[in-house]
């Protein structure tokens, strides 16, 4: 009983920060106004709970990655390995994102959370890291090598860095619409239209010089 009240506690303050951090971004919003907004007097339940607030954002990010994988789990027809096409892998990259965001109640925050989230210092892109590091393995010899042919590796790479980004901005504005009730389709067309979106972007023809390229890279 006290540990299910525990893990009751602990996802009401989850629930509390992602609405809070995604409405007014992740420095603007103290331990404080998360445990007020979770209806909570104890103001030190974010440390009694996780531990530290680093902590508590690792937790959300977690969560987020939990909930994901449970869609992708569900989702056999999602073929990848190292013998997928490039659509393939952007696919199975991508849906069991925007069916885990379909999956949340509304009104939900998880899409406008993470996109807040990818510039934080010391929290992983644990979506652009995923879509551009599974993009670069299609990238070199192999089947989907055809694909890329003809476009400098290095803007291919660069094309890469972009999709995190501009995934987590569509899906966390097309979350707004939702909670709007101003949306339009659902988020499975949605899902569907980025990956077409950005399977063409990564293999469109190149014409512009390479040399500005590299950006975002170490």
């Amino acid at each position: 009983m006290v540990s299910r009240h525990g893990d009751k506690a602990r996802e009401v303050l989850l629930d509390a920060a992602e609405e809070l951090f995604a409405s007014h971004g992740i420095d603007a919003v103290s331990n404080r106004k998360i445990t007020e907004h979770a209806g909570t007097a104890n103001h030190s339940a974010i440390k009694y709970h996780f531990g530290s607030r680093e902590d508590l954002l690792q937790a959300m990010l977690q969560r987020a990655l939990d909930d994901m994988r449970s869609c992708r789990n569900r989702l056999p027809s999602l073929a990848g390995g190292p013998e997928a096409s490039l659509r393939e892998v952007v696919t199975v990259r991508t849906l069991p994102w925007i069916y885990s965001f379909d999956a949340l109640p509304r009104p939900s925050w998880r899409a406008q959370f993470l996109y807040q989230a990818r510039l934080h210092p010391g929290l992983p892109a644990i979506v652009g890291d995923s879509l551009r590091n599974e993009v670069l393995s299609v990238a070199g010899p192999g089947r989907a090598r055809k694909e890329f042919e003809g476009i400098p590796e290095v803007v291919v790479r660069s094309r890469a860095l972009i999709l995190g980004p501009m995934f987590l901005g569509l899906c966390a504005q097309y979350e707004r619409t939702v909670n709007e009730g101003k949306q339009q389709g659902n988020w499975e067309s949605l899902g569907y239209f980025l990956v077409d979106s950005m399977v063409g972007m990564l293999a469109a023809p190149s014409t512009a010089a390479a040399d500005f390229m590299g950006f975002g890279e170490d």
